[in-house]
């Protein structure tokens, strides 16, 4: 075979072919076949002298000369580039490479799923192209090719391998749609029956309305009955009245003819019956008396019978109204009760559709984070890793933590910060300072050894001239700078680590050392029980013993809390109390210190409780964020909401809360030196959150509270 360096070729017209995603590995092959016949077509132009042309580094003004032999020696006098450089245009065996990859990217069929892949191959072909025809570079040029071809079959292989997980997440994406319309179809139907239900209760009130009304007409119509009755009953009398004394005057009159017609009545003795007469006079009169006394005093007075028949009407008409009255105030309340049900229903029903439109108005679709897998250091397995159990806002973290990291390991040098007072005594340098880019479990074991220190023995100096003492001790006095500026920027960066934002927090000042101390004596104390528990040192416990456990430690835990703590350590409902838990497993860490999702809800619930503990301080001292307070009000608010503290918790909460030692705070019985003390209420709480500050004893009794 001639030497491709002095030889020129010609394209041959190449024949139109179609490219399919059904058909690729086929037509690969056939492309394969095909190549050397290619080859064969395909030119070769080299600059004249076997030197690769220089196109176009010198002007473009010259051009090379044509119709010459291009190994004569005439041609090689003249075309030494070096003394005498020509003025190139493309060269020929560029423009006819070119032409041919044109050509071949026109004919594709980019309308197919595979049109990117098949748009590799023309350049596949003129790789090949040189390989084959620059024998020199060949095999440099042929591992590159295989370095590429190989990494190209990884990539296709993730990408076949990531097919199945993105079906199953469109199905995963279904079947929550799915629940939602579900979810709501069932909210509808109960707000429909509720409102069925409150239609009949209206439609009950007033029956029991009308009820009323008329058993009022009732009464009104027989006390109307009963003032006519009486009427009668009082005409009656007067009647009675009027009719006995014409019976008696009726009667005397009789005696009196009675006596004038009596024929023995003349022989009788006038003094003897006129002195009869007088007697009878008088006894008339003292009988008329009494009867006029009887009359005055039991005039008014109706039969027995029919008292006791009204008596009896009118105890059966007083348990009737005293039925219905019972019967009104119930509806009422319950009337009552649905009207404010009705009204909490209609602000709930305000306050979902305030929260729909704002969701509506605010929401973005759902970002795609499997786009991170190639981004990530690690590839889809690390990314799978780290966004497991996550939600989108702790994704955004875990991102930027990533994103962050790999900006940081590209510093070499951070700048120092001067010598300001407000810049920590431990970042106190000017000039730059050299980044050591340790990683972040090489962070997070540094950071372990110096709390261990710290602890081991009672440590005098502040917390931050022990950090960069302890760097001084471990690195020297040339390196600690160096490496205080590193694990600061780190500290600040990795959010997510427990480790690195408790040991941030109390360097910076937010938090105290005793939070800490407090979390891990806590974290001792749970493990001794357990382990005290564990009397076969098996390392396993039942579900129902991690529940007493817990009961005991923390008596002040609500139920809900005990619950959410068993169902971090695995329990649910379906499983038997005699279950048992490899307790070690609960409090072990991983290499970047990590914890288990059991301690993460131990601290989270430290946290909230301290909050509710802040904010029912802030209620019984009844001020805003901007008032004052005075350590007397302090105290007996502290004294309120947790009557069990001892006295020494709460002057140790005062002394936290007003920044004075323990010692020179003024004594309970001084009230006026009390007063005197002041702070605002926010920087109060404040300082109260960022020590160890918790609920001694139970809250107080709802009686006692008022």
């Amino acid at each position: 075979m001639a030497n491709p360096e002095t030889r020129y070729y010609s394209f041959s017209k190449p024949r139109p072919r179609t490219r399919s995603s059904g058909g690729t590995t086929e037509a690969r092959g056939i492309e394969k076949r095909k190549l050397s016949q290619k080859r064969r077509t395909l030119p070769l132009q080299l600059s004249i002298g076997g030197h690769l042309s220089p196109w176009p580094t010198y002007a473009s003004g010259q051009t090379i000369l044509h119709k010459r032999k291009p190994c004569s020696e005439d041609c090689r006098k003249r075309a030494n580039w070096q003394q005498q450089p020509l003025g190139t245009s493309k060269p020929r065996y560029l423009e006819q490479l070119e032409n041919y990859l044109r050509k071949e990217l026109l004919l594709l069929d980019l309308g197919t799923d595979s049109a990117q892949e098949l748009r590799l191959q023309p350049y596949r072909e003129i790789f090949e192209f040189f390989i084959e025809d620059f024998k020199t570079y060949k095999p440099l040029l042929s591992s590159i090719k295989n370095a590429y071809e190989v990494m190209l079959a990884h990539q296709r292989e993730k990408i076949r391998a990531l097919e199945p997980l993105k079906a199953k997440i469109v199905t995963m994406n279904e079947d929550c749609s799915e629940r939602i319309l579900a979810m709501r179809a069932e909210e509808k139907y109960e707000i429909s029956q509720l409102k069925k239900e409150k239609m009949n209760l209206l439609k009950l009130i007033d029956k029991k309305n009308e009820e009323k009304i008329s058993l009022q007409s009732e009464v009104a119509k027989l006390r109307k009955s009963l003032a006519e009755e009486y009427l009668r009953y009082l005409t009656e009398r007067d009647a009675r009245k009027i009719l006995i004394g014409d019976l008696n005057e009726l009667r005397y009159q009789r005696e009196d003819m009675s006596l004038a017609q009596s024929p023995g009545v003349w022989g009788e003795d006038p003094v003897k019956l006129t002195l009869a007469l007088k007697m009878t006079r008088q006894d008339l009169t003292r009988i008329q008396m009494e009867l006029n006394t009887m009359k005055a005093n039991f005039g008014d007075v109706v039969p027995r019978r029919d008292f006791e028949m009204l008596e009896k009407t009118n105890t059966d008409l007083q348990e009737q109204l005293e039925s219905l009255r019972a019967d009104y105030e119930e509806v009422r309340k319950e009337h009552e009760i649905l009207l404010q049900l009705h009204m909490s229903t209609l602000k709930e029903r305000d306050q979902f559709h305030f929260e729909l439109q704002e969701i509506q108005r605010t929401s973005t679709p759902r970002p795609d984070w499997t786009k991170c897998e190639s981004v990530i250091a690690g590839g889809p397995e690390r990314w799978f890793m780290l966004a497991e159990g996550k939600n989108s806002d702790q994704l955004v973290d875990v991102l930027l933590e990533e994103i962050g990291n790999a900006l940081l390991r590209e510093k070499d040098f951070f700048p120092g910060l001067g010598f300001g007072d407000s810049i920590p005594a431990f970042l106190r340098f000017d000039g730059p300072v050299e980044n050591k880019k340790p990683t972040k479990k090489e962070v997070v074991h540094l950071l372990e050894d110096a709390w261990k220190e710290r602890l081991a023995e009672e440590q005098k100096e502040s917390f931050p001239d022990f950090f960069f003492n302890f760097l001084e001790r471990r690195f020297g006095v040339n390196e600690a700078m160096a490496w205080a500026y590193t694990i600061f920027e780190n500290i600040k960066l990795f959010r997510s680590s427990e480790v690195m934002r408790q040991f941030y927090a109390v360097l910076i000042g937010k938090r105290k050392e005793s939070v800490y101390v407090s979390q891990k004596e806590t974290m001792s104390q749970l493990l001794k029980e357990m382990i005290n528990v564990d009397t076969q040192n098996e390392g396993l416990i039942t579900m129902e013993q991690l529940s007493t456990i817990l009961k005991n430690t923390f008596p002040l835990k609500k139920e809900e809390q005990i619950q959410e703590l068993m169902e971090t350590a695995g329990w649910s409902p379906d499983i038997s109390s005699t279950e048992v838990l490899n307790y070690r497993i609960l409090f072990t860490e991983d290499e970047e210190g990590q914890s288990e999702p059991f301690v993460q809800k131990l601290w989270e619930q430290y946290d909230n409780e301290k909050d509710s503990y802040l904010q029912e301080l802030k209620q019984d001292l009844g001020l805003d964020q901007t008032d004052e307070v005075s350590l007397l009000k302090m105290r007996v608010a502290l004294t309120n909401i947790d009557p069990s503290l001892d006295k020494q918790v709460l002057s140790t909460y005062l002394s936290q809360a007003f920044q004075l030692p323990v010692a020179e705070l003024p004594l309970e019985e001084d009230e006026k030196q009390q007063e005197e003390i002041v702070v605002k209420l926010e920087t109060a709480l404040d300082r109260l959150w960022m020590a160890d500050t918790k609920r001694v004893g139970p809250p107080r009794e709802p009686e006692q509270a008022s």
